[in-house]
């Protein structure tokens, strides 16, 4: 995946850098000249952030900050109510967005304002927050770790589980909404890694269960022994282990985070840019037989990735080759130090309590319905929902042209059923 996006978009600068080198149709172009000219060729806009995103469509947009137990400082981004209804000054239900693996909250609005899941639920009434992880795009900061230290990148989903989730939360909950009237518990969606951060912290804070009214895991990744990714299956038996391999690949940022490739791709990849085609044929197979938006995957190829460390990757790995759903494995001489045994213990879903709603599909090769269905077996309050479009892959959870008829109308309907059982 990460490869087609690299070839896609070098071939994407290299035929943009051909079709605006010159003014004139028939001028010869002197490629050395214009590879070795060092005034610049290209003029880069700025890469715009979530809040462009959500602001493009009227809708009013904030950008906040909040600090984790652990000292991350994570960017979140709000839609505090809907112009389009102008409630602000009621009491509106919260709910909280959280991205996958290498994403961030620029992933959610890029389908607009008729099927995006964000604004959606910003005219269904919601106080609506899209999360981001610690070392991502909006979550590069620490109260006492310079990003450049391997320090700063030394933590996997576990941590952004048990301490960004509950931060986000935490704060959400404590933020002004409506009449000066808190909140006592949100609404929460998480696609593939949003939903193993959540299965985390729920189950090793459990009183964070009275804090969730309604849960929804698109694609949930908990137990990984069947996933059929050719990319994990070929990493796996390397880095799935305690070993020199994975030694010398943890603690540190995957793909480096760097604005100016992000921007390059952004303007390359833009819908109105003359090689934009080149960044959504074939990416990631999401526009095969015009099942997604192409506009939404060439403004997503452009953000992603958002950056993450090596250790989300390893322990993901470890998943895979263990068959448990446990905390990250250190080897045998640290694990014996941090929890007391020589194996990482196993998350106790079993103290999952909130209302759990599982979305999962045949098609995905990330969640495996018999690991989707493992999990499922261990959550006391769950309610499965399976898609029944046969071709429905792990991307389609977010991207696919009718989202919103399969997963964003039945999740809204889903909450406003339990706000209204609620204030009976």
């Amino acid at each position: 995946m990460l490869n087609g996006r690299v070839f896609c978009s070098l071939l994407a600068l290299w035929l943009c850098l051909c079709l605006g080198a010159h003014s004139a149709p028939s001028e010869i172009i002197d490629f050395y000249k214009l590879f070795n000219n060092p005034e610049p060729q290209l003029s880069l806009p700025s890469r715009r952030t979530t809040a462009y995103y959500l602001g493009e469509h009227g809708y009013p947009a904030e950008h906040h900050y909040v600090t984790t137990e652990d000292g991350y400082i994570l960017g979140l981004f709000r839609i505090p109510y809907s112009h389009n209804l102008q409630n602000q000054n009621e009491v509106r239900p919260i709910a909280i967005i959280q991205h996958g693996l290498f994403s961030s909250s620029d992933f959610w609005p890029f389908l607009g304002p008729d099927d995006a899941l964000p604004f959606l639920l910003a005219d269904a009434g919601f106080d609506v927050w899209l999360g981001n992880a610690r070392g991502n795009t909006y979550s590069r900061n620490h109260t006492t770790r310079s990003l450049k230290h391997p320090d700063f990148w030394r933590f996997s989903w576990n941590e952004i589980g048990y301490y960004d989730i509950a931060a986000m939360i935490d704060y959400s909950l404590s933020t002004e909404n409506g009449q000066n009237q808190a909140e006592k518990a949100i609404h929460y969606v998480g696609h593939s890694q949003g939903t193993t951060v959540f299965f985390t912290l729920m189950s090793m804070r459990p009183e964070y269960n009275e804090k969730v009214k309604t849960a929804h895991m698109l694609a949930p990744v908990a137990f990984m022994g069947n996933m059929e990714d050719q990319m994990v299956n070929s990493l796996s038996p390397y880095l799935g282990f305690h070993n020199i391999y994975s030694s010398l690949f943890c603690s540190q940022e995957f793909l480096p985070y760097n604005e100016f490739v992000l921007a390059l791709l952004y303007n390359v990849c833009r819908p109105d840019s003359v090689v934009t085609g080149y960044c959504d044929t074939d990416l990631d197979n999401l526009n095969i037989n015009g099942r997604s938006n192409s506009t939404a995957s060439a403004l997503s190829s452009g953000t992603a990735p958002a950056g993450v460390s090596t250790d989300q990757i390893l322990h993901y790995m470890q998943e895979h080759q263990s068959g448990h759903f446990r905390q990250f494995d250190f080897g045998r001489k640290k694990n014996l130090k941090v929890y007391g045994t020589e194996n990482p213990p196993d998350y106790p879903t079993e103290k999952i309590t909130c209302e759990m709603h599982l979305w999962y599909s045949d098609n995905d090769d990330m969640a495996d319905v018999d690991d989707v269905l493992r999990v499922a077996e261990t959550l006391p309050n769950k309610v499965m929902h399976h898609i029944d479009d046969e071709l429905w892959d792990h991307m389609d959870f977010a991207s696919n042209w009718e989202v919103r008829k399969y997963i964003n109308d039945p999740v809204i309907e889903i909450m406003l059923e339990y706000e209204v059982r609620s204030r009976k």
